[in-house]
């Protein structure tokens, strides 16, 4: 208010503008923590939620009434038609992409066409086509891979008098590709190269922490300080899986030393619909007394991507407790009635912001009986939402990177198969292929071998004595040479007897730089041809020698 009196109405309005500006950012700054911390949270007494939102956020709760979880576009949550695998005995699906699985189901060991082709801005792409009849229309079933995004689609044929061409079918799935030159993929293994690409993210073994969390621990040292199992936290890790001994153990290890027993003597580890999983258990992993990090715990526990938080009473979790750069999901279970016939589980699910939902949902209450339709739910949930968070940032750009490289694998792979079917590919294809091209090739090479040499030797002649030719090496010389200009060039005495010649013309032939002007034809020209022959087989034998060795 002194500021405006001073200076002027103008001048006063932006003042006190500013003092609004500045007092706006006085009361975000009051307001930014919106959460409280546990250590007030747990002052105040229970009953406590299973989970709560760290002070600065970050992360997302599930509940039954959908409550904070995303809804975009972006969730795992779906099902396609080509999509997946079929539920398990209580209807629980496992998410998964139907695109990757989509060319082994529809294109493996049936008729059908790939094509190759590489553009300026989106990189290199890969076609499948396969014509199809269904109920007496007719339809193509197409796959185009870019370096960001495989797309599947089936198109119907009715109304066309005639197929339409590659580029215009590859425009149909993508407007940017447009006047492009796709070549056939001419190689009989490109099956088998592409299923393996299209199928490099299909995951088969999963690894997950479980974490024992008591009544009141609120810090990641006292999670990993437990060094006992409750009867109740043995009952849930009994229907997680089986308990196995580590040592010479023969499947999915999941990190674990199965030979020297420095990560434990047992673990837990089971089978779920044709999926390994083996579960990192805080309890189980080595313990390291005057270790309050215990990081032989953590170095396993704070790699994995998902962990279950086992309460045995009402504590509440918060998802920073521990830091962890990988860790992106949690599954929270609690306990109630333990190693009873009326044991009861609650669940709560948080993951953090930019993973996106994943199913199967709780039901309203979270409350499952112990059994094997909880066990089913909750290995399903743990699966879908590993899967989900590699569509977080982080994991999203290492896996973006992943598919470029192996696309672009891929498209040099095929170009170079297809060209060594047709013949057509280069002097080291050849070599790689087998074929070394016959003495011919082997000739040839050695000329140019030869014709290199010789050029490098004029070069370095002109240079050391000021451009002057000599005299065994003036047939070589071709018309285009530098050595003079018309600046510089001043024409002999020329006499009667030493008529001026013509420059040496280039002439073809299997010896284009032999031929030798006019002064150069003296006796000594057969001798020196015997010899460059000579030595040119010489090298030539060595060559070959190396070729077919």
């Amino acid at each position: 208010i002194t500021v405006a009196r001073e200076t002027g109405d103008g001048a006063g309005q932006e003042a006190e503008a500013s003092a609004e500006f500045f007092d706006m950012l006085e009361r975000m700054q009051d307001d930014y923590i919106p959460y409280p911390r546990i250590e007030e949270i747990v002052e105040k007494g229970g009953p406590y939620s299973l989970v709560i939102l760290p002070q600065f956020g970050g992360y997302w709760i599930e509940d039954a009434e959908n409550v904070g979880t995303p809804t975009s576009s972006d969730s795992s949550y779906y099902e396609e038609e080509d999509g997946g695998l079929s539920p398990g005995t209580f209807g629980y699906k496992l998410e998964c992409n139907g695109t990757v699985r989509a060319y082994r189901k529809h294109f493996l060991g049936k008729e059908h066409l790939n094509f190759y082709c590489t553009t300026n801005s989106l990189g290199n792409l890969i076609l499948s086509l396969k014509y199809e009849e269904a109920e007496g229309q007719e339809y193509l079933r197409i796959i185009l891979r870019s370096r960001t995004k495989t797309l599947h689609d089936r198109i119907s044929l009715a109304g066309l008098s005639k197929l339409p061409s590659v580029p215009q079918i590859a425009k149909l799935l993508c407007d940017d590709v447009t006047g492009l030159k796709f070549y056939p993929v001419l190689y009989p293994r490109a099956s088998q190269l592409i299923v393996t690409y299209d199928e490099h993210e299909v995951n088969n073994t999963f690894k997950f922490g479980v974490i024992y969390q008591k009544f009141g621990q609120i810090s990641e040292e006292d999670l990993f300080g437990n060094n006992e199992e409750s009867p109740a936290f043995t009952e849930f890790l009994n229907l997680l899986g089986d308990k196995i001994e580590l040592l010479d153990f023969k499947g999915f290890r999941g990190g674990l030393d199965v030979a020297h027993g420095q990560t434990g003597t047992d673990s837990v580890y089971t089978v779920f619909r044709e999926k390994e999983i083996m579960f990192h258990v805080s309890t189980k992993l080595p313990y390291t007394e005057g270790d309050p990090q215990q990081l032989q715990r953590k170095r396993h526990i704070g790699n994995d991507i998902v962990a279950a938080i086992f309460q045995e009473e009402n504590t509440p979790f918060v998802p920073d407790m521990i830091a962890s750069n990988f860790l992106h999901a949690y599954i929270v279970v609690q306990v109630e009635n333990a190693c009873t016939d009326h044991t009861t589980y609650k669940v709560s699910v948080t993951a953090r912001e930019d993973v996106p939902s994943f199913g199967p949902p709780l039901p309203n209450p979270a409350v499952f009986k112990k059994g094997p339709e909880f066990r089913e739910f909750l290995l399903t949930k743990l699966i879908n939402a590993e899967n989900a968070c590699y569509k977080s940032d982080k994991f999203a750009r290492l896996e973006g990177r992943t598919r470029a490289a192996l696309l672009d694998n891929l498209h040099d792979e095929l170009h170079r198969q297809t060209q060594a079917m047709l013949g057509l590919g280069s002097d080291d294809d050849k070599m790689e292929n087998g074929s070394h091209g016959g003495l011919l090739e082997s000739f040839k090479r050695a000329m140019r071998v030869r014709s290199h040499s010789m050029e490098t030797m004029v070069g370095a002649h002109k240079k050391q004595h000021g451009g002057g030719v000599p005299g065994s090496l003036s047939g070589v010389i071709s018309q285009s040479s530098t050595e003079c200009t018309k600046s510089t060039f001043t024409p002999p005495n020329l006499s009667a007897k030493s008529p001026l010649k013509s420059p040496v013309k280039r002439r073809s032939g299997l010896f284009p730089r032999l031929h030798a002007s006019a002064d150069s034809q003296t006796d000594s020209r057969p001798r020196r041809y015997a010899a460059l022959l000579k030595h040119c087989a010489v090298q030539l034998m060595e060559l070959h020698a190396i070729i077919t060795s």
